[in-house]
């Protein structure tokens, strides 16, 4: 289906309908342009930040068909919410989930609906996409579009990578490749590049909002002491009114943290992924609705969570990336009405990261399950090989990731494990598992470098994680603590002395393939397609770098 552009302006007709089905009065900046081209049938990856209506982008265009529209989407709760907005509205055609919580009636009556053609929308984690009765389900429908929610989770770059977004490629196939749109509010250029090759875009059109969100301020406060930083923590939560979320690194910091907050007279409580799932649910359930002001959370909390009206976010302790930290701070202020963003920073917090990051795999169990998937004269479940080889399953489960990647093992339609056609044999799938595995390493670190950087800039402090981003913002912003201070002023750098334009494409002899990101005062920061971020000075930028 696509718009014909016969006497009027086509995008009249989208307008219409999102006026009419959705209560748009007006498209926000890339959405009128993205729903063209889902209109026009293109495969279309965007980025948006929180709040700038991303789901619009293929819920409007859906009106014009009657084909149903499959949604790849991470988490459960995010799904329900999703499936609940559509189903208050019958305009929008219905939606059904499926999902591993589902009972087997209702498993049979959501294929009853689908079947019926009585839905518009079906909501799936990319874990059922490993079914092959889902997928011969889904592929009966004959979809229009396939829809890749949070689709940074394919990327091994980004800060949330879900190993089980790596099949939606192949998945998108058996279902007779409708066309793929991917959304993400979150995607720095390599992670972009990503979910274009893992999700097999053809030609899509690409549209990056920009991620500046000027109504949230940024600010950093910095700390020697522990207990003066978690004092600290606690008052610039209690100086704001409304709705704070406060992210720490560790679920004890999380449980102790609400603790106070509760005592102090906040209603307050702790997210994160050591509670029971209902209890889980039942804290982002009261959070929503107004019950709680205060959620105190690690990482594992915020994902899809659509409250306008969150005033600050906190951070206790410094974030593994300015990728989170984006992500999480972008949850204030979906209402465009100012909101802070706090971060404390204890220089001690960044080892605590680094202990935490993941470390590089040994050679010899990569090569070990290699050689025992490869053993059996069938698919193998992966309980059966953890037995056989003594191992857990969690590192069973990094293991196989790693071999996945570099083409060595595959999946069945069970989820059970098979040697991939035509893969390397057991040592040299293993050496490129750790190259692979020492990459990712150093790409890491770089990040939290970067996240170092930040938290330690004198200089305009959004114009330093907009250049992360690869977005340029000339002139200092003056809504952070840098520019009040007087300081961002003066690390500024005049375009004539940048000896490669912001975006540009350049080379080092060492270090391969980069993009120029983001100047500050006399360094240059490059994003390295093999290395991550590197912080160079002009002087040697100009001496080792080559334009591509």
């Amino acid at each position: 289906m696509t718009i014909d552009d016969g006497g009027f302006d086509p995008l009249d007709l989208l307008r219409a309908s999102a006026r009419e089905a959705f209560g748009y009065e007006v498209l926000r900046p890339g959405q009128a342009e993205a729903m063209r081209a889902v209109a026009d049938g293109r495969d279309v990856l965007a980025v948006m930040p929180t709040g700038a209506g991303k789901s619009a982008v293929y819920q409007v265009p859906s009106l014009m068909h009657t084909a149903p529209v499959v949604v790849v989407s991470p988490l459960i709760a995010l799904q329900r919410d999703q499936v609940d907005g559509i189903r208050e509205d019958a305009c929008r055609g219905g939606a059904v989930m499926l999902n591993s919580q589902l009972t087997a009636p209702a498993w049979r009556e959501a294929q009853e609906q689908l079947r019926a053609g009585g839905v518009k929308f079906v909501f799936l984690a990319p874990e059922q996409l490993a079914r092959d009765e889902v997928v011969e389900e889904l592929a009966r429908l004959r979809p229009q579009t396939l829809v890749v929610d949070e689709a940074h989770c394919v990327s091994s770059w980004g800060h949330d990578f879900r190993p089980q977004y790596l099949r939606v490629g192949s998945a998108a196939e058996r279902l007779g490749r409708p066309q793929v749109v991917a959304l993400t509010a979150t995607a720095s250029p390599q992670v972009r590049a990503e979910i274009a090759e893992h999700l097999r875009l053809r030609d899509p059109f690409v549209v990056v909002e920009g991620f500046d969100r000027p109504e949230i301020d940024l600010e950093v406060r910095h700390h020697r002491d522990a207990d003066v930083q978690r004092r600290e923590v606690l008052d610039s939560v209690l100086a704001v009114e409304g709705a704070v979320l406060v992210y720490v690194a560790r679920r004890r910091d999380a449980e102790e943290y609400a603790a106070a907050l509760r005592t102090a007279g906040r209603a307050a409580d702790h997210y994160h992924a050591g509670r029971r799932r209902a209890d889980r649910d039942d804290v982002q359930h009261r959070f929503l609705a107004g019950e709680l002001d205060v959620v105190v959370a690690t990482n594992a909390f915020g994902m899809g969570i659509d409250k306008p009206d969150v005033r600050a976010v906190v951070h206790a302790h410094v974030p593994d990336s300015l990728d989170s930290y984006y992500q999480e701070v972008g949850r204030a202020a979906r209402d465009g009405n100012p909101a802070r963003a706090v971060l404390h920073h204890r220089p001690e917090d960044l080892g605590l990261r680094k202990f935490f990051a993941a470390g590089v795999a040994k050679e010899e169990p990569l090569r070990q399950v290699a050689a025992a998937v490869r053993a059996h004269d069938g698919p193998v479940p992966p309980a059966q090989l953890r037995r056989e080889l003594g191992t857990s399953a969690t590192r069973l489960a990094g293991i196989v990731n790693l071999l996945v990647q570099v083409g060595a093992v595959g999946e069945d339609g069970e989820g059970r494990l098979v040697p991939a056609a035509g893969g390397p044999a057991p040592g040299e799938a293993a050496g490129a598992a750790v190259e692979l595995s020492q990459q990712r390493r150093r790409v890491e670190r770089s990040r939290l470098e970067m996240m170092r950087g930040y938290a330690e800039t004198t200089g305009c402090r959004r114009q330093f994680l907009l250049g992360y981003f690869g977005e340029e913002l000339r002139d200092p912003c003056g809504r952070c603590d840098t520019c009040r201070a007087g300081t961002a002023a003066q690390q500024s750098v005049a375009a004539a002395d940048e000896p490669f334009p912001v975006g540009s494409a350049v080379v080092h002899a060492e270090w391969g393939a980069g993009q120029v990101m983001h100047y500050e005062e006399d360094r240059v920061t490059v994003l390295f397609e093999a290395e991550g971020y590197r912080t160079l000075a002009l002087e040697l930028a100009e001496r080792f770098l080559d334009a591509a």
